[in-house]
């Protein structure tokens, strides 16, 4: 080597002692939560959604870094299977990033109604569940994300969800997903209506008597026996716990934490069913792995309780998920309305959206961790988009519509909404054509450039971008 040349270190080089990152780099929510403020009160700033190309690339990157900050240092193997499952679809990728998506809206429709937003709107995420009584209805069933937020925001969300499940999973044309996209803001509108006007939204859950086709449809398919679903898919042959397999681990050690936690969580709601319920006794704890899209990942557990017969024919399945910060979070315009904080506010959004829901929803704390809790049910179950015609995902989207609207309509009887509703929404959404060509518009908008991000993100990934998080080195 010449006199004075310096050498080159390689990737595989261990790097001078004297050049370390001083610290993590911080996460932006802060920051996004001002930008909120100032766009909300309309001044003149430069949101992300402006920006292309290799700007655009850099924000893709590091919005999806910090989001997964603790899974990848943690080095999750959840963290991994879920980036490569959103590097195979484009709908995934959609499903997956709900931060890089509402960072894009950040501030924006400050002079719109709010409600109890669900904060995820999409085909799969309305589905069948048991309600109080353990009994199957339809409606918004992942409240993850749920935050007060502008009504719009829902409707935008579940617009472009439409948009891309129609495109991916059906491969309709842009014309045929117009009409699609379309049903579901018409359902939404028309059942606000119909609720502005008769304010039944308590009563109208949709169930196997009143429900459109489609959907009776998914409540025959998800319908399975209680004995059959348990010893068929988690119960080993002995019925006293779960069996092990590549989705479950059993941790039976670790029953006396967990029947604390459905102790904190039996007081916490009010839970006296013993009919249903039994004495609440935890049989046995398991992991749960490979669950979910948004939340692969995070940690999950799945609680056997002994049923009343004590046979292992009627038992209960409680599950357990790490909450997080919703995605929304410090984007939406300022607000008077709080939901609280992690699993007490997602336990909050489900209380307000889904009118006498399933009693084992709630917030406890495991581990000096916040986890939100649900019922596991034979009859759980969403729908299956790539066995839809394209009338019956016309349908489905004109429900799923009315269903999202039901939800809102309960914010000003359940939630903390102090004004009308329903007739606020109606009046915002006037002129009616034009409301719906905006929402259209956006759609169309945003998917687009989801479709340039989801090729942005391919090619980060396959460069190893989402080893490591940003870091700060000076």
């Amino acid at each position: 080597m010449a006199a004075g040349q310096k050498k080159k270190a390689t990737d595989t080089e261990a790097q001078p002692a004297d050049i370390k990152p001083s610290r993590k780099a911080s996460g932006r929510v802060d920051a996004f939560r001002e930008l909120s403020q100032r766009i909300a009160a309309g001044e003149e700033v430069i949101p992300p959604v402006l920006l292309t190309g290799q700007a655009r690339r850099e924000h893709v990157r590091s919005t999806l870094r910090e989001d997964h900050a603790q899974r990848i240092e943690q080095r999750s193997h959840g963290a991994e299977e879920k980036f490569d499952k959103l590097a195979d679809n484009l709908f995934k990728f959609f499903r997956g990033t709900a931060l890089l998506f509402y960072r894009d809206m950040v501030g924006q429709d400050s002079n719109m109604p709010s409600v109890m937003a669900l904060g995820d709107v999409h085909p799969e995420n309305f589905g069948v569940m048991p309600d109080a009584h353990g009994t199957p209805i339809f409606g918004v069933n992942d409240f993850d994300e749920t935050v007060y937020a502008p009504f719009t925001w829902d409707l935008k969300r579940g617009a472009v969800g439409f948009w891309i499940g129609a495109g991916e999973e059906a491969g309709f044309t842009r014309k045929k997903r117009r009409k699609i996209v379309k049903k579901f803001v018409k359902g939404y509108l028309e059942a606000m209506e119909a609720y502005a006007e008769h304010a039944t939204e308590k009563n109208d859950n949709y169930r196997m008597d009143n429900s459109p086709e489609v959907v009776q449809r998914l409540f025959k398919e998800a319908w399975e026996e209680r004995q059959t679903w348990l010893w068929d898919d988690y119960l080993k042959p002995s019925g006293r716990g779960f069996k092990a397999s590549d989705e479950l681990q059993p941790i039976t050690n670790q029953v006396e934490k967990f029947q604390k936690a459905i102790d904190d969580l039996a007081k916490s709601n009010g839970i006296d069913a013993p009919e249903r319920t039994g004495e609440l006794k935890v049989k046995d704890v398991c992991v749960r792995h490979g669950q979910g899209t948004a939340s692969l990942g995070l940690p999950r557990y799945y609680v056997l309780l002994e049923g009343p017969s004590k046979d292992a024919t009627d038992d209960l399945i409680i599950e357990f998920k790490r909450a997080r910060r919703s995605a929304l979070d410090g984007l939406s315009p300022p607000s008077d309305f709080n939901a609280g904080d992690k699993a007490d506010r997602i336990a909050h959004g489900q209380a307000v959206q889904l009118a006498r829901g399933d009693i084992f929803y709630g917030a406890v704390e495991i581990d000096g961790e916040s986890f939100m809790s649900r019922e596991r049910a034979p009859f759980r179950d969403d729908i299956d988009l790539d066995e839809l015609s394209y009338g019956t995902w016309k349908e489905y989207a004109r429900t799923c519509g009315a269903a999202l609207a039901q939800a809102h309509a309960l914010s000003d009887d359940l939630g903390q909404i102090d004004y009308d509703v329903e007739p606020s929404i109606i009046a915002a959404a006037s002129p009616r054509g034009l409301f719906v060509a905006d929402i259209m518009r956006f759609a169309e908008e945003a998917a687009d450039r989801l479709e340039a991000d989801h090729a942005f993100f391919r090619q980060d990934h396959a460069q190893g971008a989402f080893d490591s998080i940003d870091m700060v080195y000076r």
